[in-house]
């Protein structure tokens, strides 16, 4: 994959690497998996690998 100023857009505010104000990932890549236990056949099975919970 070509390398290039990607953002990666997240309205999940509960994730610590989320940027409040302007809802960018702080991170500079992600990992996007399936569901533990599932064969991912819908885009609606796949979650953010790198999630983080803001309030621990």
């Amino acid at each position: 994959m070509q390398e290039n100023n990607q953002k990666i857009k997240c309205t999940v505010c509960s994730c610590k690497y989320n940027g409040i104000e302007d809802c960018i990932c702080n991170l500079n890549e992600i990992t996007v998996a399936p569901f533990p236990d599932t064969t991912s056949r819908s885009k609606d099975e796949t979650i953010c690998s790198n999630y983080k919970c803001a309030h621990k």
